[in-house]
């Protein structure tokens, strides 16, 4: 068999188990990812949410086929960014960040343990409060993992 051959087989062979882009921290020791860019992913994942509520609740006053297509779409977009919001804690921050060692350790897994909770209500409710208990869950637990005030450009 030529190496052309082998080369296509090996290729079609890929393309049909299918390759997934990595989109989470590798979690290996590579110094690349930031704690900065893990909280403004969060609380654009938040205004995204909050949008959504809102164009859910417009949406669901019609009843045309439009209005319906983009209220499926916007519910989607909703779920999937409460669903980053939630990858972010568990495999950056629980897997990664936060450790026993710390004396904050205790407060910081009960505030991210919030936002995951939070993050979950958002997904089963078009409550704009809920969205902004969001947003109140990940700067709390950015002044418990920081130590600091939030200081964030919109």
């Amino acid at each position: 068999m030529s190496r052309f051959v082998t080369l296509s087989l090996a290729l079609a062979a890929v393309s049909l188990v299918g390759v997934r882009t990595a989109d989470a921290h590798c979690q290996v020791p590579c110094g690349i990812y930031g704690d900065q860019t893990r909280f403004e992913q969060m609380l654009e994942d938040f205004r995204t949410i909050s949008k959504a509520m809102t164009q859910i609740n417009e949406l669901s006053e019609k009843s045309d086929a439009q209005s319906k297509n983009q209220l499926v779409r916007w519910i989607n977009t909703k779920e999937e960014h409460a669903s980053k919001t939630q990858k972010i804690m568990a495999e950056y921050f629980f897997a990664q960040r936060i450790k026993s060692d710390n004396e904050a350790y205790v407060k910081q897994l009960k505030a991210a343990h919030n936002i995951i909770v939070t993050a979950m209500k958002c997904k089963q409710t078009v409550d704009p409060k809920v969205a902004e208990s969001l947003e109140k869950a990940i700067y709390d637990f950015y002044r418990v993992y920081e130590g600091k005030e939030p200081d964030f450009e919109h």
